[in-house]
């Protein structure tokens, strides 16, 4: 062999030795990890607006950012060994999705930084210190949903003004659900109405619980915000159909799949707020030091399909209030 072709080998030899090295030396992409009791099908669209907000900090999936989820599918049972999964693959950030995931992603840990979106009060939750300073590892969007059940009644009433009795749904594993249910005994009250509510706390319990409802004389149904609803949402829905029950709810996507009427802040526009906290920890701010943020964008929905089907009239004024109808 030649002098030349040997210290080209040589040099060949070395390059290729030094691909592993250099290879080890890339900066390891950061994982992102989502943690959701629902099912994997109906987050597709939240996540997506989650994607966005990452994609307003610079983040994209699959090129400068890694996405590992994990979903409960309605058995919250599964939720801390779920966490605890996320938290042993050292994800650089844990998006929780509702109240009980936030519990279950900070008991998995006190480091990896967690951004929750829930419809609660976090800081009644002990979740976090305060709103504006949360301290530790926590933060993210507080929908305060709960909040806006007074609203919710008042529009329910005038879409069914004769509605004496109101029947509410709630989930009672769901963390929130007392506090739900004596923030609707109160709103109804002002109006001048009876609350009857109803607890579940597995789908196969809806029916007792709808039985119970029209032993009542329930005229008309507030459906609690739960992650679960969500998932038992098809069962839910054929249930107040079946009965010709009006009944309101937390979210328009309800109200796209036939619900009557919905009335709640706009979920993409939360899920993206939390998609751009995720980008902004992912650049080195501190959960501790993000003020928990709260929404200002509501929608009002209403679908004058159901509404034909169950014998109502919308007032016009509702009509033009409204953010979205269905026809």
């Amino acid at each position: 062999m030649r002098r030349r072709e040997v210290l080209t080998l040589i040099g060949g030899l070395a390059a290729s030795a030094a691909w592993p090295r250099a290879w080890a030396q890339q900066p390891r992409m950061p994982v992102i990890g989502i943690l959701s009791g629902q099912t994997q099908q109906s987050e597709t669209e939240r996540l997506e607006a989650v994607r966005k907000g990452l994609k307003e900090t610079g983040f994209a999936e699959g090129q400068n950012v890694a996405i590992e989820s994990r979903f409960a599918d309605g058995r919250d049972d599964r939720l801390p060994m779920l966490a605890a999964e996320l938290a042993r693959r050292d994800v650089a950030v844990i998006l929780a999705i509702t109240t009980a995931v936030a519990f279950a992603a900070k008991a998995a840990t006190a480091t990896i930084p967690i951004v929750f979106v829930l419809g609660a009060d976090p800081v009644e939750l002990h979740l976090v210190a305060s709103f504006n300073r949360p301290g530790g590892n926590v933060t993210g969007v507080a929908i305060l949903i709960n909040k806006l059940v007074a609203k919710r009644l008042e529009l329910l009433c005038e879409i069914v003004p004769g509605a004496a009795t109101l029947g509410m749904l709630v989930d009672s594993n769901n963390p929130n659900a007392e506090a739900d249910a004596r923030d609707a005994q109160e709103a109804a009250t002002a109006l001048g109405r009876t609350l009857f509510v109803a607890k579940v706390a597995a789908p196969s319990e809806l029916d007792a619980a709808f039985a119970a409802l029209l032993e009542r004389r329930v005229a008309a149904l507030l459906v609690a915000p739960n992650a679960n609803f969500r998932v038992w949402r098809q069962q839910l829905m054929a249930l107040t159909a079946r009965h010709g029950l009006p009944a309101s709810y937390p979210n328009s996507d309800f109200v796209a799949a036939g619900g009557l009427m919905s009335y709640g802040t706009d979920q993409f526009d939360v899920y993206r707020q939390a998609g751009v906290y995720l980008g902004r920890i992912l650049k080195g701010e501190k959960p501790a030091e993000l003020p928990v943020v709260q929404p200002t964008k509501f929608e009002f929905a209403l679908n004058l399909k159901t509404a034909k089907a169950l014998g109502l009239t919308i007032p016009q004024a509702l009509l033009v209030a409204a953010d979205e109808v269905i026809e």
